[in-house]
């Protein structure tokens, strides 16, 4: 006999061949068939009672899986190892022998727990009745012109035109303009935009303050005991066919460990593995062969940004947490498949309750996790050994093994591919489906943008690929026409596929039940915004019936959505394509609400499910509990508000009030959000921007999609109130989206140099930035 890798003749017996080490046995396989297209979306819907509460769940996921693009690599890349084409026990797919399924025991998979109830549905019917209005060219009908006579010509002319215009300010906060209208008795226009960031305000301070509070030191733990087991594992295994698997997970949970603990001194038997890994990871600049797994692994993903950037604690538990979302023990690798098989074992013995609770709460906030792992390969160990088998089990029984890889091998992949693979790979899902212990989480919006870019979209007429998404993906599967036009217009359509693979996107999305959308604050956070995409017709005050202000409402959703990907950079998967009071002075100040009356009933369910969730789990305080219920208040205040200026009724007194003094209650929740994040007794804006920055795709080519907002804007909108018509002021969101370079992703802070908001490493400001807007918000914004 002969070892298929190095030649050299080994024992009839031999496991692994004596002079190369690789394994000599060739456990069964099934290649499991490929299924429709848009099947990844596929509802399943899970409701589960366990301890601590009621717990909810749904994924995107079950039945045959579509094909996931797989990445479209420069051919001059010296840096990319293609996927084997075969299995490291040297076998080709075809040569693998079948299992039946006759012969394999039933899986079921355990339910993933869950803490959040959303109760999803639409509210009362209103039919809105605002008559009708014009603005004369010259501004002449409005009763407050005077107040805005330092707008310019131009404008003037899109105020009339559209009915509102929006331009930048210097200002670095939200809550500074409103607060700057009611002591200048401008009257105040409460934005959609203001409440999502506020809501945005208290989501990073919960997340960050749980991660830092109630999750880093029990992740440490768990890399800590299951280094430990791992170890005990490897001494138990030494010289079977497990020995190898048991060194990679002893190696896998000294990394981690000492991510977060760098005085850890890493395992003699790994030593020289962790270190490379660990140099890659904190580089974090490139696509590299990984060590570990010697496949290809994006670190720049490693780059610590959003709120975690600059703080110790954030930034070790960023890149322990990424370690974990990011390694996948592939099956179509003898050795990792075995790896996945001990590491659920020892999780199982030793770590399943720390590590079921650092799942459960991350999976709240950004929803469940898109790769298999402990829930669904428990199961099949059991099912394959008949109950939870020992070390001696293992190596007693390897036909009881090619069970459970013949098991695991016909669950279904993920529906976003995260890692690099080679263009023409063939059945990209098969390549990329494995375990990982802490698998980064399934959202809409990469699965949808997963399935436009290529190579599920082919060449345009010029032969380019898409390998980036586009922000405005999301809104055209949701049913916007309008941002399914842009993208048209911009040559979407021009790749081949893209309209087919788009159409049947709606199709699936728009049959979604409302239910769907309640797995998770990440998915609830966009049931929350999707009311923006309905276009407003007849009876909805003029500003509101404009295409100008559907395209407003776009940048509305694409800057809230800046904000919460900025919020759980972290753990949501990304795409990869194939590689005091106010002067006396009697002036009629009152205000107006946008009166988007959906879009606040949903806020105020989602802010009360944020303080729910988080208190039956004991991971919030009392006074972030009566903030987010006061958030919630405001919310229904907003939304009765929006009915009464929807049905032409004068607003109370006290109702123009709060419009009046909104600014101060954003600036309360404000400080309340922001005061762990500086020293000083005084809180300054400037020091804690509304800016921010986050990443939300990857080129394997070398390019990342970056999304981003800019300071604050000033949206003026002509409003009726009471018979009048006046121009009313308010704040949204600057919302920009550009290429850089994967190596160089920004974080918040080389943002907010960029834009010129804080000063750079040579004491300068840019004071001359450029970022180009999108270009279809040049209709109504004035750019000078």
């Amino acid at each position: 006999m002969y070892c298929r890798f190095c030649g050299k003749p080994v024992q009839d017996s031999a496991a692994f061949c004596p002079q190369c080490g690789k394994p000599l046995s060739t456990p069964p396989r099934r290649k499991k068939p490929l299924g429709i297209l848009l099947a990844v979306l596929a509802v399943v819907i899970v409701a589960a009672a366990a301890v601590g509460g009621f717990f909810f769940f749904f994924f995107f996921g079950g039945g045959q899986q579509a094909e996931t693009p797989s990445a479209s690599l420069d051919q001059s890349r010296t840096d990319v190892t293609p996927p084997p084409e075969t299995s490291e026990t040297g076998a080709t797919a075809e040569e693998l022998p079948a299992s039946s399924d006759a012969a394999l025991p039933a899986v079921e998979p355990q339910v993933r727990k869950s803490f959040l109830n959303f109760s999803v549905g639409e509210g009362a019917a209103i039919t809105p009745a605002v008559t009708a209005y014009q603005v004369a060219p010259d501004l002449s009908n409005l009763i407050n012109p005077k107040d805005f006579a330092f707008l310019s010509d131009a404008e003037k002319a899109l105020l009339a035109e559209n009915l509102f215009v929006v331009h930048k300010t210097y200002n670095d906060e939200f809550y500074e303009l409103y607060e700057s209208n009611r002591y200048n008795l401008t009257p105040n226009f409460i934005t959609v935009d203001s409440m999502m960031h506020t809501y945005h305000l208290y989501f990073s301070l919960l997340l960050s303050r749980t991660e830092k509070d109630h999750l880093a030191q029990p992740l440490l733990a768990l890399s800590q005991t299951m280094r430990a087991t791992s170890q005990a594992q490897y001494d138990a295994l030494r010289g079977t066919a497990w020995e190898e698997a048991a060194r990679t997970n002893l190696a896998f949970f000294a990394v981690a460990e000492a991510l977060q603990d760098p005085a850890a001194t890493p395992p003699a038997a790994v030593a020289e593995l962790v270190q490379q890994e660990l140099s890659y990871i904190h580089a974090a600049s490139a696509i590299e062969t990984s060590p570990l797994l010697q496949s290809d692994m994006d670190y720049s993903q490693f780059k610590p940004r959003g709120y975690y950037e600059g703080d110790s604690v954030l930034e070790a538990y960023f890149r322990a947490m990424m370690w974990y979302g990011q390694v996948n023990f592939a099956q179509n690798a003898e050795r990792l498949n075995r790896s996945a098989l001990l590491m659920t074992l020892a999780l199982r013995e030793t770590a399943l309750p720390t590590w079921e609770m650092l799942y459960t709460v991350t999976a709240f906030f950004a929803g469940a996790s898109d790769d298999l792992g402990y829930y669904e390969y428990a199961p099949a160990i059991e099912a394959a050994y008949g109950a939870m088998p020992t070390l001696e089990d293992l190596t007693a029984n390897e036909a009881a093994y090619e069970t459970f890889a013949a098991l695991v091998g016909q669950m279904d992949p993920p529906a976003i591919n995260s890692v690099p693979v080679m263009e023409g790979t063939e059945s990209i899902p098969e390549v990329t489906k494995g375990f990982r212990l802490m698998g980064q989480r399934f959202t809409l919006d990469a699965a949808v943008m997963q399935q436009l870019v290529y190579s599920n979209v082919k060449e345009n007429a010029a032969g380019e690929k898409r390998m980036l998404p586009d922000v405005l993906d999301l809104p055209a599967a949701l049913g916007s026409d309008l941002a399914l036009s842009l993208l048209e217009q911009q040559g979407a359509a021009g790749y081949a596929g893209y309209s087919e693979a788009m159409e049947k996107l709606r199709g699936v999305v728009s049959q979604a039940p409302a239910s769907a959308w309640a797995g998770s604050l990440y998915s609830s956070w966009l049931y929350t915004l999707s009311p923006l995409l309905e276009p407003k017709g007849e009876g909805y005050p003029s500003f509101m019936t404009t295409t100008a202000w559907q395209t407003h409402n776009l940048e509305t959703y694409a800057g809230s959505f800046t904000e919460l990907k900025h919020d759980t950079v972290l753990y949501a998967k990304q795409v990869m394509a194939e590689m005091g009071g106010g002067p006396m002075e009697e002036v009629d100040d009152r205000g107006y609400v946008e009166p988007e009356v959906e879009v606040y009933r949903r806020f105020a369910l989602l802010a009360r499910q944020t303080a729910e969730g988080l208190e039956s789990y004991g991971l919030i305080s009392d006074g972030d509990l009566e903030n987010l219920s006061r958030l919630a208040e405001l919310a229904q205040r907003l939304e009765a508000i929006s009915e009464k200026e929807l049905r032409e009724e004068t607003l109370t007194d006290e109702e123009y009030e709060l419009i009046r003094a909104y600014g101060g209650t954003l600036e309360h929740f404000w400080i309340e959000a922001v005061e762990d994040k500086t020293q000083s007794p005084y809180l300054d804006p400037q020091e804690i921007p509304a800016s921010l920055v986050t990443d939300i795709a990857t080129d394997p080519n070398g390019r990342v999609l970056q999304i981003a907002n800019g300071r604050p804007a000033e949206i003026l909108v002509v409003v009726p109130v009471d018979g009048t018509l006046r121009v009313a002021s308010g704040v949204v969101y600057d919302f920009y989206q550009f290429e850089q370079p994967l190596s160089q992703r920004l974080t918040d802070t080389t943002w907010r140099q960029m834009i010129g908001e804080w000063i750079t490493e040579d004491g300068s400001y840019n004071w001359d930035a450029q970022v180009e807007k999108p270009w279809w918000t040049t209709g109504y914004w004035y750019l000078q």
